[in-house]
């Protein structure tokens, strides 16, 4: 016998798989970005903020390129086929959203890192720069 409720349920399972889906395809964690160095993947990790907040603190081996500033001149020598992950202070900063798109209009592929400079800290990963924070926690997830 069919079931409205049935087929509402698969609908709705089948929306919330490919949110889930596409949500992977466009961010990662701290925890993908560090294993993928690990493993030695090609990654072009773009710090997005300001030249000053980049010099303060940042992810290691992380290529500066403000996001107000991204266009064909400063995007040169990255490589296309190179994943290039964007990131910033954390969620109550868009500035990697912002050169996340830059980049993809620039024809980059992309990736954002959810919680930016913050979680990669708090997931206990090192950061450089002239004043370094101390992180302030891990999750462990």
């Amino acid at each position: 016998m069919y079931s409205i409720g049935t087929e509402i349920k698969r609908y709705v399972m089948k929306a919330q798989i490919n949110y889930y889906v596409q949500k992977l395809n466009y961010e990662l964690d701290s925890w993908d970005l560090a294993d993928m160095n690990i493993r030695g993947e090609k990654v072009a990790i773009i710090d997005t903020r300001s030249a000053a907040a980049y010099e303060r603190e940042h992810i290691p081996g992380a290529i500066n390129i403000p996001h107000r500033s991204m266009n064909t001149e400063s995007t040169s020598f990255l490589h296309k086929e190179v994943l290039c992950v964007t990131y910033c202070n954390g969620i109550g900063c868009n500035a990697s959203t912002k050169g996340a798109l830059n980049l993809i209009r620039l024809g980059f592929r992309v990736k954002e890192l959810a919680g930016g400079l913050d979680w990669w800290k708090r997931d206990g990963h090192e950061t450089g720069g002239t004043k370094v924070m101390e992180t302030v926690f891990s999750c462990n997830c």
